[in-house]
């Protein structure tokens, strides 16, 4: 069986942002709450799952 390091910390980052980033986002008019500020957390989503899934590709 192969050893999957699960960055725990990382993931939990993640998950906090994706979970702001879904809140922000209004289903009925399509657009968010605060643009600019979700702007920001897009960003640091995507870097985290980066470095979520690049930590993973290195301990293979």
């Amino acid at each position: 069986m192969k050893n999957q390091n699960v960055n725990f910390p990382m993931l939990l980052i993640v998950i906090i942002i994706a979970t702001g980033l879904y809140k922000d986002f209004d289903f009925a008019t399509s657009t968010f709450k605060r643009p600019y500020l979700d702007i920001v957390y897009g960003i640091s989503l995507t870097a985290g799952l980066y470095f979520l899934f690049k930590g993973k590709k290195e301990n293979e």
